[in-house]
């Protein structure tokens, strides 16, 4: 019995969360129903953990979309943890390792709202370091 590929389902549905099962059941030569099957156990299993939109940034009006990096002091690691995930600028935010601690992305309307931004960051006690980046485009 030959079994859907993980890694084959996840790359067709990754940059369409509209797609429809008969479609990729024909892609990838299984039918519909062993398709909804592996989704299913995909969810089950957490590595498919949701669906989201694309958002073009700039049709909404907004003229920066950056990347920040963000450094803390050890100790103050957690509480500007907490202080990041409750940021409603903030519209994805991860740790990490390498050149920044946290990591995250924001829109703004004009350089001015990215100034603010950054000067609040830069207030909050713990944090050592901001580095913000601005996107020019998507290439992929």
């Amino acid at each position: 019995m030959v079994r859907i590929s993980e890694t084959s389902l996840i790359k067709l549905i990754l940059n369409n969360g509209r797609f429809k099962y008969v479609d990729v059941a024909k892609k990838l030569g299984f039918t519909e129903s062993a398709v909804r099957k592996k989704v299913a156990q995909l969810e089950k299993k957490g590595i498919i953990r949701g669906y989201y939109s694309d958002v073009n940034p700039k049709e909404l009006g907004y003229k920066i979309v950056g990347m920040i990096g963000v450094d803390t002091t050890p100790e103050e690691y957690m509480r500007v943890s907490k202080i990041l995930k409750k940021d409603k600028q903030i519209l994805k935010l991860w740790n990490s390792t390498g050149d920044h601690m946290f990591l995250f992305e924001v829109w703004f309307k004009s350089n001015e709202e990215l100034g603010r931004f950054t000067e609040r960051l830069e207030g909050i006690k713990g944090i050592t370091k901001v580095c913000p980046a601005i996107l020019l485009g998507r290439l992929k």
